[in-house]
């Protein structure tokens, strides 16, 4: 199947209410060019190079997603450039992201990543740290961050059962951190979970964004 066609085909299986990230790190500008011709205007990277290379040659209506691990010294190079930065799992990398959005004259929407998956590798914040950097005074003095929601990444696995209960435990978590800090706030509203293999079990469980490449665009 086509790019286009594999993009009607994950379409018709979401809900209205889920955006779809189509994951398009090491993809060229080609394949990416023939997911825009088929409507699709969300995309994901997760090095800055290819993401600067990306931003400058494609469609500037184009809405870019930093989606891996963002290092303090690289957030002024994507600041600029992105609608939503997915991963944010420390004080000190928010901080950094609200000092460069200031300078810019920006507010920049986040998503806090937590660590919901069995495997060690994986980034994230635990609850209680979540809960520690929002009560934080500091975080609430950063005028130039709008909180999003939450994002989490389930364990490579074929165990479907481990993989719900820990999109069961995401969805529990954005749930408690909209009561207590964002009730009155409806632009916290994102609970970013589910990839090519598992999106379906991410949706079942509340996902309002997924992150798909592979199902796209192929193995690399």
């Amino acid at each position: 199947m086509t790019i286009s066609e594999n993009l009607k085909f994950i379409r018709r299986q979401l809900p209205d209410k889920v955006k779809l990230v189509a994951v398009s790190k090491t993809k060229s500008n080609d394949q990416i060019m023939e997911a825009y011709s088929a409507g699709q205007r969300l995309f994901g990277e997760n090095k800055v190079q290819e993401l600067m290379g990306k931003w400058q040659e494609l469609p500037k209506d184009i809405q870019w997603h930093f989606i891996g691990h963002l290092q303090r010294n690289k957030v002024k190079q994507v600041v600029p450039l992105v609608s939503l930065i997915h991963g944010v799992d420390s004080f000190k990398l928010l901080s950094a992201i609200n000092q460069e959005a200031t300078k810019n004259n920006l507010v920049v929407a986040v998503l806090l990543e937590f660590h919901i998956a069995a495997e060690e590798s994986k980034f994230g914040l635990t609850l209680g740290k979540a809960e520690e950097l929002l009560a934080n005074p500091e975080t609430k003095a950063m005028k130039n961050i709008l909180f999003k929601g939450v994002m989490g990444m389930a364990t490579f696995t074929s165990d479907e059962e481990l993989i719900r209960q820990e999109f069961d435990q995401l969805s529990l978590i954005f749930a408690r951190l909209k009561q207590l800090y964002f009730s009155a706030d409806d632009r916290f509203c994102e609970l970013s979970m589910g990839m090519s293999d598992d999106f379906q079990l991410a949706v079942a469980a509340g996902s309002t964004m997924v992150r798909i490449g592979s199902s796209i665009f192929g193995s690399r």
